[in-house]
């Protein structure tokens, strides 16, 4: 029998409907769902992958066990036996700071690893705490969590009603959006030069989105902090300042004016590329729109001034009159799960320090320390080293910098569990793997991603295959029964009861709202029965094609939790960093190479390069450079390459290319399925190289201590020939 089901895309920001053909339990097409209220009908090729995905036959469908260095499949409570008979004593006798947990990209886009992963992650106790969060986004809530006061509180470009947006380091027709939920971005921004509106692209390469804007501005890497700074000083400069209906809800103006004095277009102009001519031009376009936006993604976040450069975005925002108006920069309202939805609440601030890393004094933000300091943990004898690891869906080996030297402390380790569908890179160094369901096998809530939605909505995702596999909510809630010493047969349904019972109380709704319900479905009915609009899970289970809860609306002054009520323009946490910035004035600017990372359409993290039709066609991992950088170097189109950088090396082909600016080398993350011990046969057939083995695990955002991925310094030179 053939049946079609409604589900939302897991796999990137964009949460776009999809319409799956099923027959005899086989996915036989994959397509957008026409009328699915946010998407309306898009697709991009990961989605489309969504069948190949669940039929792969790599992915790993029983636990894995490791005995005598070989893989052993056995049954689920075999392996949870093995993880309490050598977890337990570690934690015994050297404490709970010895087992660290890595979570994954991929745990934000699962119900289940969103909600019962911070039980088991508090259960467990740890300080070692690291997330894919210090290799991406960080920075946006170190200064939005000062500024706003709570590092969730981020405002996104309100893209379907703007005249002017200002996007940096950003690539959203590859990447489908980050940190700004939004179907079709392409659609998006062609809509927005339609109605006469300008969309404004500053980025070192010329990328997907930059070849449709009405400008692009080629970036020195790493230097956005500095023409975002200019800009602000051309406002003061010029009396553009117009800060608009929140005016009286900002607190800073004439201490970020006095910061911004030696920041001025003709000093940051050699420094970052960008003439000071045009730096006063883009500020004074920005100021005059009707209706702007500033925007900066992970180009912005992952270099040296990531939290200073996530900062100044947002007091362009506020300057120009574009907090918080339609048209602007403006809090999305989610349905579910917002901690900020709730007006009236304690003003308690934010704050990071909390407590530091071990070895190298990195600090703590939102809970997590820098993963660039992960392999020092583990490396690095005396109390407190990390002698065990727990992943939960992700790939540090991968993903994370320096990552070589992480494999390596890796397999120093004492003990290893990954929750993972895939033998990878990390999870073959590991003792036991614990796989997952499939993303149609189980139900699925974009708790997160609707709160950096660029619209108002809700969509819920049954199950719409069955499975034999526990889920993942119950993996995770007999891990806890572990590490809370109730053994490895801890009663599950009593825990799930306990969970459900306290995110009642902290929401404020009777628990007994939620019926007979369980698991997952059991919480997001309640935290839906507490959140600000009339909705319960029943309301969303008859509405397959999701519900619009209407365009982004003012949110001022409710939204605030600084302890002062107000917009904390230049907080002093922030602002301390800028006389490290301000030293870049004097940089001399060499010719020395600097690396950035890219993005592309068909890859999102590393496991979709085990799916035939996402690494199709031409070599997708090369190392592009300009021309001119070519030519001096010596180097030919596709001919190999020799990258190195104070980390390590890779080689590659070259791909020249004049998207890029002179002095520029992109690679593409992800990539690196050349090593042994991993079972992924298209991958391996595809290794690419791992870029993050150049990344160094030194270079960080001071601020956030979040890793440094664009604009790292290397080196290239043509491979020697073998014989």
């Amino acid at each position: 029998m053939t049946t079609t089901a409604h589900v939302t895309c897991p796999l990137c920001e964009a949460t776009c409907g999809l319409s799956v053909t099923i027959d005899g339990g086989q996915v036989t097409a994959v397509r957008g769902d026409a009328e699915d209220t946010f998407s309306h009908g898009f697709i991009c090729p990961k989605g489309a992958s969504l069948g190949a995905l669940h039929h792969d036959p790599d992915r790993l469908r029983a636990p894995m066990v490791k005995r005598d260095g070989e893989w052993v499949e056995v049954g689920w409570d075999e392996a949870f036996a093995e993880i309490d008979a050598r977890l337990m004593p570690i934690i015994e006798r050297h404490g709970r700071d010895a087992v660290a947990v890595y979570a994954g990209n991929p745990s934000v886009h699962n119900l289940s690893t969103a909600l019962y992963g911070p039980v088991f992650y508090k259960a467990l106790g740890t300080r070692n705490f690291y997330t894919a969060g210090t290799v991406d986004q960080v920075p946006k809530h170190f200064s939005a969590g000062y500024m706003f006061g709570h590092p969730l509180t981020i405002p996104v470009a309100d893209i379907d009603r703007t005249d002017h947006l200002l996007m940096l380091g950003a690539n959203p027709l590859v990447s489908n959006g980050s940190l700004m939920t939004m179907p079709d971005a392409r659609g998006r921004l062609k809509a927005l030069r339609r109605r006469g509106g300008k969309l404004v692209v500053v980025d070192p390469k010329r990328t997907r989105t930059a070849e449709i804007a009405d400008e692009h501005h080629a970036i020195r890497p790493g230097t956005d902090a500095l023409l975002l700074f200019a800009m602000v000083s051309v406002l003061f400069e010029e009396n553009l300042v117009a800060l608009g209906r929140v005016e009286s809800h900002v607190d800073g103006v004439d201490r970020v004016r006095e910061l911004a004095g030696p920041f001025t277009p003709d000093a940051v102009a050699p420094v970052t590329g960008i003439a000071a001519g045009e730096i006063r031009r883009m500020a004074r376009e920005l100021a005059a729109a009707p209706r702007a936006a500033v925007y900066g993604r992970i180009g912005t976040t992952t270099q040296a001034f990531g939290t200073l450069a996530s900062w100044l975005v947002d007091v362009l925002n506020v300057l120009t009159g574009n907090l918080d108006t339609e048209g602007g920069a403006m809090f999305p309202l989610a349905a579910a799960g917002q901690a900020n939805a709730r007006p009236g609440r304690a003003r308690r601030g934010f704050t990071t320090g909390r407590f530091r890393s071990r070895v190298r004094d990195l600090p703590e933000v939102i809970g997590e320390i820098p993963v660039a300091t992960l392999a020092d943990e583990i490396l690095t004898p005396g109390e407190g080293q990390v002698r065990a690891l727990i992943t939960v869906a992700g790939n540090p080996c991968v993903s994370t910098p320096n990552a070589g030297r992480l494999s390596d402390a890796l397999r120093q380790l004492d003990f290893m569990v990954s929750l993972d569908v895939y033998l990878n890179e990390t999870s073959r160094l590991a003792d036991v793997i614990l796989p997952g369901p499939t993303a149609l096998e189980r139900p699925h809530y974009d708790l997160g991603l609707y709160q950096f939605s660029v619209r108002n909505v809700a969509n819920w995702t049954p199950a719409v295959l069955p499975t034999d596999l526990p889920q993942e909510w119950q993996t995770l809630l007999r891990l806890t029964g572990i590490v809370t010493g109730q053994g490895p047969g801890a009663d599950l349904a009593a825990l799930d009861a306990f969970v459900a019972a306290e995110t009642a109380r902290r929401s404020g709704v009777d628990v007994s709202l939620a019926g007979d319900r369980t698991g997952p479905e059991r919480l997001l009915d309640l935290l839906l029965h507490a959140g600000p609009y009339d909705l319960t899970l029943a309301d969303l289970e008859a509405a397959p094609h999701g519900i619009d809860l209407g365009p982004l609306q003012p949110r001022m002054p409710d939204i605030i939790g600084t302890p002062s009520g107000k917009v904390e323009l230049a907080p002093d946490p922030i602002t301390a960093d800028i006389p490290r910035l301000r030293a870049e004035l004097d940089r001399h600017v060499n010719g020395q190479l600097l690396l950035i990372g890219r993005r592309q359409l068909s890859s999102n993290n590393s496991w979709m390069h085990n799916v035939e039709t996402l690494v199709r066609g031409q070599n997708r991992c090369t190392a592009q450079l300009h021309p001119d950088d070519a030519s001096r170097l010596g180097l030919r189109d596709g001919a190999l390459a020799v990258i190195r950088s104070r980390a390590g090396k890779v080689e590659l082909p070259v791909e020249i290319t004049d998207t890029l600016r002179p002095g520029v080398v992109s690679i593409p993350h992800g990539w690196g399925h050349d090593v042994d011990g991993v079972r992924t046969a298209v991958a391996t057939a595809h290794p690419g190289a791992n870029s993050n083995l150049l990344a160094d695990d030194t270079l960080l955002d001071a601020l956030s201590g979040t890793a440094v991925l664009n604009g790292i310094p290397i080196d290239i030179e043509p491979a020697r020939t073998r014989t």
